[in-house]
């Protein structure tokens, strides 16, 4: 009789288990960034984000904070659409059927939660700039959720989050793409596509050189800043381009190479950074009063919670009754309302999309609510998560 040995650990469960210790870390510098700056040397915060490095040539002399907001989370969309591509090319959404429930669930995770917001916030002179806030599901913190209340759930709900969660932070993308290009070089942009397309030709002739790619990719970010597209759009846009097919002559493809390398660095670095430094609200009667009485505070809290909710729930249950797509192996209807909870844990996306969104008095208000909004999506959703993991472990 043979030894059995202990499966090999997939790639699926590889990057759950780097963005289950990401979303510590970012629960983490979230908690840091609220007691500093509602501490007595709360200036001292304020000071740090607002200090600027950086040269004035192409527009580079920057905030800390926007360092943080342009650069950092580059890494992070980055390595979101490595994910992607791998997902659309040999993952889950390669095949029709198992693809369309979780996009169709990202699809009701947008369009409710924003039609919800901007009902709520109707008649505030705000309501055309707050809708777009509450889109976003925060790939880190839900999966570290998820890992922590769900052990005995089924494989199939984490493929589902997963899947959902990078199809909702591309369509987020979109609409930074689209709603927070104030003003446009086309000089700049043509160079950026020229060095994209430059990155996508190196690709096909199966250059490996870093010494080639990290100049390209410093490149193609400074010419997407330049041309006043959001520069996170940069590395969305590389990650698609990267090859997910490895080669016989390769031990693994560049996408998985490049994902082994960066998230690491994105989830316990980059993300966790950028939280610090857009989470720094103050937390006093007064704010947390204006965030329950002010139309906006309650469309963006009422968006994450309820909205993403009834969208990813409501969507789901009109495709999967039609038969357009099934549902995931294993998973109830109730496992799905669960795991659609999570889906109101915006955060990062949703800080990103206030700050772009709103003056920075404005965006204060608006970030307070994502943050109270993805506590109370992050605690029901546990509650939720724990009951029915029990209920498989007892099955």
């Amino acid at each position: 009789m043979t030894e059995r040995r202990p499966p090999k650990l997939t790639e699926f469960a590889r990057y759950l288990r780097t963005e289950t210790t990401g979303g510590m870390v970012l629960l983490a510098a979230t908690a840091i960034a609220l007691i500093w700056v509602n501490s007595p040397v709360g200036d001292s915060y304020r000071d740090l984000r607002e200090a600027r490095v950086g040269p004035e040539f192409l527009h580079l002399n920057l905030t800390i904070g926007d360092w943080a907001k342009d650069g950092l989370l580059a890494l992070f969309f980055f390595v979101v659409g490595l994910e992607l591509k791998r997902e659309l090319v040999i993952g889950e959404l390669s095949r029709l059927k198992a693809a369309l429930l979780p996009v169709i669930a990202a699809l009701g995770g947008m369009i409710v939660p924003a039609a919800l917001a901007f009902a709520i916030a109707a008649g505030d002179p705000r309501a055309g700039q707050i809708w777009a806030i509450p889109v976003a599901t925060d790939i880190a913190f839900a999966l570290g959720v998820l890992a922590l209340t769900a052990r005995h759930m089924p494989s199939s709900a984490r493929v589902f989050l997963l899947s959902l969660a990078v199809v909702d932070d591309l369509g987020a993308i979109a609409l930074i793409a689209t709603l927070f290009t104030s003003t446009f070089d086309v000089i700049a942009f043509a160079a950026a596509l020229a060095l994209l397309a430059l990155y996508w030709w190196l690709q096909r002739k199966r250059v490996t050189s870093a010494w080639l790619y990290v100049p390209i990719a410093v490149a193609v970010w400074v010419a997407v800043h330049s041309s006043g597209i959001h520069a996170t759009i940069a590395g969305v846009a590389l990650g698609l381009l990267t090859r997910v097919r490895k080669d016989p002559h390769e031990r693994e493809a560049p996408a998985l190479r490049l994902e082994h390398r960066l998230q690491p660095w994105s989830a316990a670095v980059a993300v966790p950074v950028f939280a610090l430094f857009a989470a720094g609200v103050p937390v006093n009667a007064d704010a947390l009063g204006a965030v329950f009485t002010e139309r906006v505070g309650l469309a963006i809290m009422l968006g994450l919670v309820v909205g993403k909710l009834v969208g990813i729930v409501g969507f789901s249950l009109v495709a999967v009754r039609f038969k357009i797509a099934s549902m995931p192996p294993g998973l109830t209807w109730r496992d799905m309302g669960a795991v659609a909870m999570l889906g109101g844990v915006g955060f990062t996306v949703s800080l990103l999309i206030a700050d772009l969104s709103l003056d920075p008095a404005d965006a204060e208000l608006a970030k307070a609510a994502v943050l109270i909004a993805s506590a109370v999506a992050s605690l029901l959703a546990a509650a939720l998560l724990v009951r029915r993991s029990k209920a498989h472990a007892e099955d």
